[in-house]
């Protein structure tokens, strides 16, 4: 079963439930980025993720924002900042200046 996602988004933390000691995958992660991101900024943008995020402290993913309109990308890297059970607490960081 896939990991659920859900994000909250403060100083840019973000809680992913997962199912048992399964990855979140790269499309959860992105998706719920994307939609918490547009929900704190009032910006829409377009978030890529290569690959899952695996269920363990200190794991990173690296990811790509493009701001809807912008012909810019800044990267995004997520770490998970601790596992309790079948929760990840992330801490999600956008690039200062655009990559592309």
């Amino acid at each position: 079963m896939p990991a659920r996602v859900a994000v909250v988004l403060g100083g840019a933390g973000l809680l992913l439930t997962a199912c048992g000691t399964d990855p979140a995958t790269a499309a959860q992660v992105a998706a719920e980025a994307e939609r918490v991101l547009e929900q704190r900024t009032g910006v829409a943008a377009d978030v890529t993720c290569p690959e899952e995020l695996p269920p363990e402290a200190g794991a990173e993913l690296r990811c790509v924002l493009v701001p809807d309109g912008e012909a810019v990308e800044y990267g995004v890297t997520v770490t998970v900042t601790a596992v309790d059970d079948d929760v990840l607490d992330l801490d999600v960081q956008v690039d200062d200046e655009p990559s592309g």
